[in-house]
């Protein structure tokens, strides 16, 4: 090497570092506003082109969708366990309960993207999965303090919570900019629905395992090269093995 001449590690290749992450940031404030309007099944190319940048640097940046994904969402989901935390320390355990189910579905209606991240599952999103796993053993912990008090019916399951979100983000999806408050009746009617004492008998629960396994087709759908199709998940929360929540 000749003395004196400029190294390519050293400060010439600044420049082309901080470009690369000023075009990471872009395209992750690009994918907040195409997921938050066109839910997961958007394209990587519509975030590519809301960020004005080409596809090649988009894919140098976020090889797979799931670590745009993981970039995007973490810290929505952070935010989600935090609602969790908030729930176990009222000290009313229904209120809080009641609190956490309302706050997560308002999450769910103001980001289409954030309602299909609650009904999928992505085992590489390893920030976002631990924090969905933190939720998870909060609301866990939740659930038998407020059945503890006699407020919430018997059998209610974890997995419950799982169709819960389901059912709200069905509604958010359907009403739209029609109704955007429709949700706040039907999350209303479903909160009496659970509160003891239960009017009746419910069918048998589906289980974890099932909606772990349609979680992870969903997200792998939502991932997957697009087929002309339009129709797309939403809703949910997450189960064990959800990794794990």
């Amino acid at each position: 090497m000749t003395p004196g001449a400029p190294h390519p590690e050293g400060p010439a290749a600044q420049p082309l570092r901080s470009d690369a992450e000023r075009n990471r940031e872009r395209i992750i404030a690009a994918a907040r506003t195409v997921f938050a309007r066109d839910g997961l099944n958007a394209s990587m190319a519509s975030v590519a082109r809301e960020a004005g940048v080409g596809s090649a640097t988009m894919f140098r940046r976020f090889p797979t969708k799931e670590e745009l994904v993981d970039a995007v969402f973490s810290d929505r989901m952070g935010a989600y366990a935090d609602v969790v935390t908030v729930a176990l320390e009222d000290s009313d355990p229904w209120n809080g309960f009641v609190g956490y189910i309302e706050t997560a579905c308002a999450m769910q209606a103001a980001d289409n993207g954030f309602a299909d991240v609650l009904t999928m599952t992505f085992p590489t999103a390893k920030v976002l999965e631990e924090r969905r796993n933190r939720a998870y053993e909060g609301m866990l912990r939740l659930i038998e303090r407020t059945k503890a008090t006699g407020r919430l019916r018997a059998d209610f399951d974890p997995s419950d919570l799982v169709l819960i979100h389901m059912a709200n983000a069905g509604v958010v999806n359907a009403t739209g900019d029609a109704a955007p408050d429709a949700w706040r009746r039907a999350v209303a009617l479903i909160i009496q629905s659970v509160e003891a004492p239960a009017r009746g008998p419910l069918p048998a629960s589906p289980g974890h395992e099932p909606l772990y396994k349609a979680m992870l087709r969903a997200g792998q759908t939502t991932s997957a090269p697009p087929s002309g199709k339009s129709g797309r998940p939403r809703g949910g929360l997450g189960v064990r093995g959800a990794v794990p929540a």
